[in-house]
């Protein structure tokens, strides 16, 4: 396919590349320069202007937030005034449903398609191809893109024909990580204090009732104290949480959890946490018992 994309940060360089090995013909455009030699090198195109990257069957945007993809999309120049008529914007970032929304709108009433897929992993996933992916839109436009769900992802739901349900689904699932980093920071400063060994309290949790990947990834990270560099960095999911809640209060929906999640990032940007992981919010329970932990008690063996 002939596709352009637009956003090389870590998850879409990686992206990007595994599309470009897999023979498709890409065409790149970044807001910052600098970021397109790897793939140039792969065989990628790089367009001057973002009209550039807008003369195949489809443009993939693979952008950090509703700021950047409403300028990318809606703004003068953008992908609205210079895709052709079918063609699909296959929007992969995590945006607010609203912005979702107008997406939709805005390329419908062009005659172009918009799909809505965001994904699911950290760059190392996106690397190796084993992202999941959530999509919603037309149908026909779904399978449109079939072809590129199979190299970039190990998994990919559909959630409904409606684009702005795969963002709903996106958003409520990191507010789920995020409820696991906290509470898994929670009970590692508890039993920490109390002397016991955090990371094989860590590996008895993930061999055993925890086995989820969440936990196999963000509890080592919390009892290593190991929160840099960021994979996803912390604005980022202190971004999710803020989309999440304000979703919620369209809906009427209480989310009392996601409010105390909302909080403990602001307490870590307080203290300078900015370029962290988001998984550093997991190290916040341990400072609030003194930061400190008694005497390691190892396990028989």
């Amino acid at each position: 396919m002939k596709l352009g994309f637009i956003g090389l940060g870590h998850m879409g360089s990686a992206m990007a590349a595994n599309l470009l090995r897999a023979g498709h013909e890409v065409t790149v455009f970044n807001r910052t320069p600098g970021k397109s030699s790897p793939l140039i090198a792969l065989g990628a195109h790089e367009a001057a202007t973002l009209a550039g990257a807008c003369g195949g069957e489809m443009v993939i945007t693979m952008l950090a937030d509703d700021e950047a993809a409403s300028n990318i999309a809606l703004g003068s120049g953008g992908l609205v005034e210079n895709l052709s008529k079918d063609a699909i914007h296959l929007s992969m970032s995590t945006i607010s449903v609203a912005l979702s929304k107008r997406l939709a709108q805005a390329h419908a009433q062009s005659g172009q398609r918009y799909v809505a897929a965001p994904v699911f992993g950290r760059p190392d996933m996106a690397a190796a191809a084993k992202l999941f992916i959530v999509a919603a839109g037309d149908p026909a436009a779904i399978d449109a893109c079939r072809p590129l769900f199979d190299v970039l992802a190990q998994k990919t739901s559909t959630i409904g024909a409606e684009p702005s349900a795969a963002n709903l689904v996106k958003l409520t699932a990191n507010f789920l990580q995020a409820a696991v980093i906290e509470s898994l920071g929670e009970a590692i400063a508890l039993i920490g204090k109390a002397g016991i060994d955090r990371h094989a309290y860590v590996d008895l949790l993930t061999s055993t009732i925890f086995t989820a990947p969440a936990y196999k990834i963000f509890g080592p990270l919390i009892a290593d104290s190991r929160f840099g560099p960021a994979a996803f960095a912390a604005p980022l999911g202190y971004k999710d949480i803020r989309l999440a809640l304000a979703e919620a209060e369209t809906l009427r929906v209480p989310m009392p959890l996601a409010s105390l999640v909302h909080d403990r990032f602001l307490r870590l940007f307080a203290q300078g946490g900015d370029n962290l992981d988001w998984s550093a919010i997991g190290g916040l329970a341990t400072q609030d018992a003194g930061g400190r932990e008694a005497r390691v008690v190892r396990p028989a063996h």
